[in-house]
């Protein structure tokens, strides 16, 4: 797996995750919205550590600089 994620994609990724998972636990946002966003904000998290984000793999769309 070719990571595919830029550090400035991956900062923004992740303080919107952590704005989101807040956003529950501060019971702000509530039932199946706030389930979602934080499953959401969970996947931002994640793809961010993994520099890797398939959705970018399937449109072809990268935001780190490549080497050639």
């Amino acid at each position: 797996m070719k990571k595919n994620m830029g550090n400035i994609d991956k900062l923004i990724r992740i303080v919107f995750a952590l704005l989101l998972i807040g956003l529950y636990l501060l019971n702000i946002i509530e039932g199946t919205f706030g389930l979602v966003a934080a499953g959401l904000g969970l996947v931002f998290i994640i793809t961010s550590f993994l520099g890797y984000c398939p959705l970018y793999s399937i449109i072809g769309f990268k935001t780190c600089k490549t080497e050639e």
